[in-house]
């Protein structure tokens, strides 16, 4: 794996901090802005919408650019709308500064990912994907944990500044690891790239990510006021909570990487037939802080696992839209990202609880199998499944690996 990809994903764990960390801030920012929990949950439902809307639109927009133009581009902007966040005082301006942080971090994640997958072998796009997904988890292991400490210790502002100054090494990486290059296009238009991602084989597993990530936005989005309100657990061990589902998601995108170029299929079924199971059985066992804790990282693991399997078929699906495909695949994962914060949020205000995002979580990744499992069987030919199947190496490569 060329270096540049893991710099990439270095780069990419710092902007997944800031897209994450708002789980453990969520408290803090409601009672210093003076809205509702879930008005402060929405904010990451901001985040996700623009991740949507700017993941097409930035791709195509990145095109007239150098690679490491856009990237940098995307970055600076990304780091000064942090600063903006930090010093706000009004709800309404930190709700744009996530607008205008999404559309920039959904450009940079467009753009990595097509960086990333230029660099590697045909058959290793899983790997690679997971690299860039591993940035993310990275962010709930180490970053969203240290941001939470932070916002206990000092207010969430100071997280924000964190994310400001954790950008600094990463422009810089870009600016040494990406070479200048030729403009981001690959060759075909952006007509071209639309024709493909219109396969109806494609739309489904791009409708699965988007259900897979609503459900695990959903109960993450709220599972500080969970764990502190129903299992009982303290708030100073929110950030090693945050941090055991974060360890849990680098479990689930390392299981991805390994297996998601050989066995997608395998890895689909089980992780989809075992995520709606554990969603349910997390709500009813919620006010147990031993099997909350144990399914706190066992979700983080199957969610992850899945998603990242989700994200690198879309990329063998569409290898005739090399720009998009990243783009779509990451505006389908932030529809889930939008929808499933503002669904856990409509179950709370409904007054049924901090439990009720677990069962819509549930409710979305039992649609996610229905819908899988159906697909399956409608394109399970050989011929239909090639891209949920992986590339073969020919019988000379093995022997080359050997």
């Amino acid at each position: 794996m060329p270096f540049a990809v893991y710099l990439l994903g270095l780069a990419v764990f710092a902007q997944g901090t800031s897209e994450f960390m708002l789980s453990g801030l969520v408290p803090g920012i409601a009672r210093d802005l003076h809205v509702s929990i879930s008005a402060a949950g929405l904010l990451t439902s901001a985040f996700a919408v623009g991740m949507v809307a700017g993941a097409p639109l930035m791709a195509a927009f990145s095109l007239r650019w150098s690679r490491r133009r856009a990237l940098l581009t995307f970055l600076l902007v990304f780091l000064a709308v942090h600063v903006v966040g930090a010093v706000t005082t009004d709800y309404a301006v930190l709700l744009a500064t996530r607008v205008v942080a999404a559309l920039a971090n959904a450009g940079f994640l467009a753009v990595a990912m097509a960086t990333a997958i230029g660099m590697v072998r045909p058959d290793a796009k899983g790997r690679a994907t997971s690299v860039l997904l591993g940035g993310v988890t990275m962010a709930c292991v180490a970053g969203v944990p240290a941001g939470a400490l932070l916002g206990e210790m000092w207010g969430w502002r100071a997280a924000f500044w964190a994310v400001a100054v954790a950008l600094v090494p990463a422009v810089v990486a870009v600016m040494r690891s990406v070479p200048a290059g030729t403009a981001t296009d690959s060759g075909t238009s952006v007509r071209q790239e639309s024709r493909v991602l219109r396969r109806p084989r494609l739309l489904v597993i791009l409708l699965l990510g988007a259900l897979v990530n609503g459900a695990t936005f959903c109960a993450f989005t709220y599972l500080v006021p969970l764990l502190t309100g129903v299992t009982g657990i303290g708030v100073g061990w929110m950030p090693v909570m945050l941090a055991l589902f974060g360890l849990g998601s680098f479990a689930g995108v390392t299981l991805s990487g390994r297996i998601a170029d050989a066995r997608p299929v395998r890895l689909l079924m089980i992780g989809g037939a075992a995520l709606p199971v554990g969603w349910a059985l997390f709500a009813w066992t919620a006010g147990h802080p031993v099997a909350a804790v144990a399914l706190v990282f066992v979700q983080g693991t199957l969610s992850f696992a899945v998603g990242a399997t989700l994200i690198s078929q879309v990329l063998y699906a569409a290898t005739g839209a090399p720009t998009l495909g990243g783009a779509f695949a990451t505006a389908a994962l932030n529809v889930g990202a939008a929808a499933g914060p503002w669904l856990g949020g409509v179950a709370i205000d409904a007054g049924l609880g901090f439990r009720s995002p677990l069962w819509v979580s549930a409710l979305l990744a039992t649609a996610a199998l229905v819908i899988g499992l159906a697909g399956w069987a409608r394109w399970r030919d050989p011929a239909a499944a090639r891209p949920l199947s992986g590339p073969r190496r020919s019988p000379a490569r093995r022997r080359s690996r050997r």
